[in-house]
């Protein structure tokens, strides 16, 4: 378990801090132990029996030994505040990093160990983000089994798990993942926001519909970013520094700080973060005559103030900020010169994101209560050359320039209660409710013009839509016989939709309206079973769903037919098996997955001829498929991770009012890919350390869209990036080099909705770049 600690912190300073710990097992005693102190401990599991508390002030030291005095087990201090439990006594130590498969994730509502989780989940803890380079969403893709993003450009991308793909553009269909900033979800079907990984403790993923504990829009599982919680025992902070430079491109910057504020000891403190970063353009526009054209700057920050209230009582406010800029996209057009598109207008892109989260929980004999709030606004704007399409909006033939300009405002208000058993024992269980309005407004024109003439509105839509809803749900976990253990949840829901348009075209057409109200409501079941084996192996079996509401369709040049003014919600089920499994002691971790999905009613976003978006059911469709982690740590000081998806899928039915033919797999995903990062840490003199890291990723082939007469292949490349890092317990230098092979593989065929189909749009890696930083803290 990896928790809120600020980068290069060691043991020097042995602080003393605050511990309340109540009489539970040692392992139990073991996760509050690491909360309360904000350290890392792992192999937990290796510490069995009934503990006896912890009440006092003591140095991390002393409250381990006094913890688990007693106990069939001892520990370990290791580097970066870490602490190994050990089946039996030893002193403190320098070792290696414990494996991964003891973190414990939280993401499901309850902190539980990795490798007891009936599920397949990934974890990316704060030290190997920063080991790696890893800065945003993209940079995690390589290291989680299954997991693939579209690539429009920042803030415009789809995370996409397990081969699940209702398609790969952005439009009125709920996000197939659920994106969440600690407790609370941050998107709904607006695209990831692409908040840059700074100041982070870990990132959580869990495949596999999550429709039981999270609701819709966690179709194929749920992706989760932990921040860094303040310290209340100790004054921290830290300041990196970067520079890149492009082959063939304009240089990068980027700059991100942290300060933690003890405001009093053990019992208040405040945790800001912020950062600012220039990717600069490796794109040109012949038309325009400009180079560097695609850059992007963004910028943010976050603040966290934590108390505890007494009694058991804590509370937590947060507040997340952060702006992105596009100049304009990152796609070419295939024949023209490399690297270089020809564009008359520049499609900018912007992204304002911001957070509120108020978080107040309470623990008690019998369990913990926690309620999460949060606001959520999320404003985008998008800008497209039109002139592509212009005959379907104008007949002059003088009109040649077309700008098509997109606003989109979401506003989301959350409340998420829950209520969570204590102990160990026999019978666990979870009850929550969670209750969320969220309101979109999205303005749409399109304008043209003539050489040296005004622009004039040919097309404009005014769209609101107000989704409500209210979901109760629970779950229950219990032993049916040593060694054998069994789950149960279910969530019951209820949205209310309603949308409100405007459709505005050219004298004398008159406006089109639509006000329409919906309400869906239904049952997301889950039910697992789990064997834990005395060598600490676990095989387990998973039955769980995930779903998504309907909507209507409103925009284009013509009214849309009765059979596509309303899409209707879809439905996957998943049936799992599993197992993770570790060989010559910690040497080898394995954690596998087969699974076999169902979707029902597939909803997706796609566009008309005319440019503009609708959403359709394009059918049902199965899906197989087998991920697998592997972790090999062949010698001291060296890890391997592998990890792998191999998936097909078949469209089984199709939808006569999208289409008479589609081709038969799902797009925008590949059937196979494959993730590969190595480590070595060398120990110098001193407190000095080198590290070396290494990591490749391939991309399967893919296709873009269900249409087989408009579906170009994209992916089929390699992409890797080399590290080397010599650090202190109080500074680090990082040197990365990113694309090293300098590929230019297709990324994305897509680009521009105005001109899909009559030219091929390619997406170029970013060319090969190296990266120099400079870190301190204290």
């Amino acid at each position: 378990m990896a928790l809120g600690l600020p980068p290069l912190a060691g043991w020097a300073d042995a602080p003393q801090y605050g511990f309340a710990i109540k009489a539970k097992s040692f392992s139990e005693e073991l996760v509050d132990f690491a909360i309360q102190a904000n350290i890392t401990i792992g192999g937990m599991s290796a510490c069995t029996g009934q503990g006896h508390g912890l009440e006092g002030r003591f140095t991390l030291e002393a409250g381990l030994r006094q913890l688990l005095e007693g106990a069939p087990c001892g520990f370990a201090l290791l580097p970066d505040r870490t602490v190994q439990i050990t089946a039996a006594t030893a002193a403190a130590h320098t070792a290696p990093e414990p494996e991964l498969s003891e973190i414990v994730i939280t993401a499901t509502k309850r902190s539980v160990l990795a490798d007891r989780l009936p599920a397949a989940v990934s974890i990316i803890t704060g030290d190997q983000l920063l080991n790696h380079s890893d800065f945003d969403v993209t940079d995690t893709v390589g290291q989680i089994s299954g997991m693939s993003m579209t690539n429009l450009g920042p803030g415009r991308d789809k995370i996409l798990l397990r081969g699940l793909s209702d398609g790969t553009f952005t439009g009125r269909t709920q996000s197939t993942v659920g994106t969440y900033l600690d407790d609370l979800p941050i998107n709904y079907n607006a695209p990831d926001p692409d908040l840059r990984l700074t100041d982070v403790d870990s990132v959580e993923v869990v495949r596999g519909p999550q429709g039981a504990l999270y609701g819709g829009g966690s179709l194929s599982g749920i992706y989760r970013i932990v921040t860094r919680k303040p310290d209340m025992t100790r004054y921290a902070g830290n300041l990196t520094v970067s520079d890149s430079v492009t082959k063939n491109a304009a240089g990068s910057h980027s700059a991100e700080g942290m300060l933690n504020l003890p405001l009093v000891t053990d019992q208040a403190a405040l945790r800001v973060a912020g950062y600012g970063e220039l990717d600069g353009g490796y794109l040109g526009n012949s038309d325009l005559k400009q180079s560097d054209v695609d850059r992007t700057d963004r910028y943010g920050g976050r603040a966290t103030f934590d108390a505890k209230l007494g009694d058991g009582w804590k509370i937590s406010l947060g507040e997340t900020l952060q702006e992105l800029n596009s100049a304009d996209a990152q796609y070419t057009v295939m024949g023209g010169a490399h690297l270089t598109r020809a564009n008359r207008v520049a499609e900018t892109q912007r992204s304002d994101f911001s957070q509120t989260a108020l978080t107040v929980s309470e623990s008690t004999d019998w369990g913990r209560l926690e309620s999460s709030t949060g606001y959520v606004h999320h404003a985008l704007s998008n800008r497209y050359d039109a002139s592509a399409a212009l005959s379907l909006f104008d007949d002059n033939d003088s009109n040649d320039l077309g700008v098509y300009d997109e606003q989109i405002r979401i506003d989301m208000l959350v409340e998420d209660l829950v209520a969570t058993s204590s102990g160990d024992g026999p019978f666990l269980w979870l009850a929550g409710i969670f209750g969320s309005t969220t309101r979109e407004k999205t303005v749409s024109i399109l304008r043209i013009s003539s050489p040296g003439g005004p622009p004039s509105q040919r097309y404009r839509e005014d769209r609101t839509d107000q989704w409500n809803e209210l979901a109760p749900y629970g779950e229950v976990d219990f032993e049916l016989a040593p060694g054998w253990n069994a789950s149960a949840g279910l969530r019951y829901f209820l949205t209310n939709l309603t949308t409100d348009s405007q459709v505005t075209l050219a004298p004398p057409t008159p406006d089109r309206l639509l006000q329409a109200k919906a309400d869906y409501r239904g049952w997301a079941p889950k039910v697992s079973l789990q064997h834990d084996f005395a060598s600490g192996d676990m095989a387990y079996g998973l039955v769980s769903e995930g779903y998504r509401a309907g909507g209507f369709n409103a925009g284009g040049l013509a009214a849309p037919l009765p059979s596509r003014v309303t899409f209707a919600p879809d439905r996957l089920t998943n049936y799992e098996i599993g197992a993770k499994v570790k060989q010559f002691g910690p040497m080898v971790e394995i954690r596998s997955a087969l699974f076999c999905d169902i979707w029902g009613n597939i909803q997706t976003d796609q566009y008309l001829a005319s440019g503009l978006s609708y959403t359709a059911n394009v059918g049902d469709a199965r899906i197989l498929g087998l991920e697998n982690d592997i972790v090999v740590r062949p010698w001291d000081r060296v890890t391997v991770q592998v990890n792998a998806l191999f998936d097909t899928s078949k469209v089984t039915k199709i939808n006569p009012n999208f289409a008479t033919h589609v081709s038969s797999g799902l797009p925008g995903v590949p059937d196979e890919s494959v993730g590969i990062l190595t480590a070595y840490d060398l120990p110098l003199n001193g407190d000095l350390g080198l590290q070396l890291t290494a990591e490749f990723s391939y991309i399967g082939k893919s296709r873009l869209t269900f249409d087989p007469t408009q579906s170009p292949s994209m992916g089929g490349y390699v992409d890797g990036k080399l590290s080397a890092s010599l650090r202190s317990d109080s500074w680090r230098i990082t040197a990365l080099l990113s694309n090293p092979a300098n590929v230019s593989g297709d990324t994305f065929s897509f680009g521009n909705p105005f001109s899909f189909g009559q030219v091929r749009q390619v997406t170029p890696l970013r060319p090969r770049t190296f990266s120099l930083s400079l870190s301190a803290g204290f």
